[in-house]
């Protein structure tokens, strides 16, 4: 209809995910699972930067997973900030593959199953990647809802966790099957967002490791007689954007 601008997701809350800068066992190959892995020089410097990027965002909640290099990466991205540990963002439990390298693991049997059907994958003395997908988006999404309920609809949160949470979040948020995650990228220190609305949720930014970050808050709007209802619709044609 002409005149009827089209809606725009702006009702609710903003979910930044955070990967962890660069640790010594990404650098060196090898596969840290849970084990207490700290950031490298590089991971370091990383963080650093993100947290420049993350300056003067009016973060309502900053969560993490329970590992050190995220809580190193927060330390640094957003020093004096004291997050809230959440074991559902836990790397995921790799179990015996832990400590070794993705060289050697690239041999064993259960390789080609993480690679092309993980939904199947489950680690020897460790854990599914099933288990992982679902135990991580119950995690963000029930965080999500906590933030949206205490903080309202215009609120950013921020997570820190792990590649592959991180990508069977995004999964979710898609709608695709598990067994296609391994084709989303989250790179060290990569900022990822997502709006979750009645119907969808919107991947809004992935893998950014450079963008401004600003764009992501919602504007704030005046207060209306009747507020305007949350939609979950997509623009049709794509939209005016953050500027629109």
């Amino acid at each position: 209809m002409a005149g009827v601008a089209p809606p725009r997701v702006v009702s609710v809350a903003t979910l930044l995910l955070l990967r962890h800068g660069r640790t010594t066992a990404n650098a060196d190959g090898g596969l840290a699972g849970r084990q207490p892995v700290e950031l490298d020089d590089t991971g370091r410097a990383q963080a650093t930067a993100v947290g420049g990027r993350l300056a003067g965002l009016p973060l309502a909640a900053v969560v993490s997973s329970p590992l050190i290099r995220c809580r190193q990466t927060l330390d640094l991205a957003l020093p004096g900030v004291e997050p809230v540990v959440e074991d559902g963002l836990i790397e995921c439990g790799y179990g015996a593959w832990e400590g070794q390298s993705l060289k050697k693991l690239a041999k064993e049997p259960l390789w080609p199953v993480v690679q092309q059907h993980p939904s199947a994958a489950a680690f020897p003395e460790g854990e599914s990647m099933a288990a992982m997908s679902a135990r991580a988006v119950a995690a963000v999404r029930a965080w999500d809802a906590r933030v949206t309920a205490e903080h309202g609809p215009e609120a950013v949160w921020l997570a820190c966790s792990h590649g592959d949470v991180i990508k069977a979040i995004v999964a979710d948020a898609l709608g695709v099957h598990l067994d296609l995650f391994q084709r989303i990228v989250a790179d060290p220190a990569s900022v990822t967002a997502i709006r979750y609305t009645p119907l969808r949720p919107f991947l809004v930014r992935l893998n950014d490791t450079g963008g401004d970050l600003s764009s992501l808050v919602p504007p704030r709007r005046r207060r209306r007689r009747t507020a305007r209802p949350t939609t979950s619709d997509a623009a049709v044609g794509g939209g005016a954007g953050a500027a629109g």
